[in-house]
């Protein structure tokens, strides 16, 4: 459970869900929280469960992609992480947008922007939702996307068909026994 500050400086964001109806969700979280709560709070609030990765982007009036904030420490000099960056020092002002994609295979988008910074009210836990609007929609509702951006593979659809094995050959044509030093088998039912 969240532990309570007094006298603290808060944002109320606006967190929009990337869907044709209108769902959104009004979050109202310390300024000096690590993103990583933000992660939490905006899941929590859609009723998505954690899981999956996902990254905060800095963005602008367009929306467009900046500086990435990943989920987890991904080593490169420069790199930010949710638990490691607090929302301060990238937020600061109504108007400000971050991006955060959630579920990289399903795309998830949320726009959120600062409505408002203010001061915490007493014996308030935060963060907390302060406003919803519209029906979150499954966190498994969406379909998964490959790499290009096309809708997956149905659920009666093979990765491969005869004539990819053909094009590459047959078992015994691509694998050469003396290649690997030695021999190889197949495991059978």
């Amino acid at each position: 459970m969240a532990k309570k500050n007094t006298n603290v400086n808060l944002f109320k964001l606006r967190v929009i869900l990337d869907t044709e109806e209108d769902v959104f969700r009004d979050i109202e979280i310390e300024c000096d929280s690590k993103f990583e709560a933000l992660h939490g709070a905006v899941l929590d609030a859609f009723d998505f469960e954690e899981g999956e990765m996902s990254s905060f982007y800095m963005s602008n009036d367009e929306w467009e992609k900046g500086l990435e904030i990943s989920l987890m420490d991904m080593g490169e000099e420069g790199s930010m992480s949710m638990a490691n960056t607090t929302l301060s020092e990238m937020i600061s002002k109504p108007g400000d947008k971050v991006l955060y994609v959630y579920d990289f295979l399903r795309m998830w988008i949320f726009y959120i922007e600062v409505m408002e910074v203010k001061k915490d009210k007493p014996s308030t836990i935060y963060p907390r939702v302060a406003l919803v609007y519209g029906d979150a929609p499954s966190q498994d509702s969406k379909e998964i996307k490959d790499m290009f951006g096309e809708e997956g593979l149905d659920e009666d659809e093979e990765l491969f068909d005869d004539e990819d094995v053909d094009e590459f050959g047959t078992e015994d044509e691509m694998f050469d026994e003396d290649e690997f030093g030695g021999s190889y088998r197949y495991d059978e039912d």
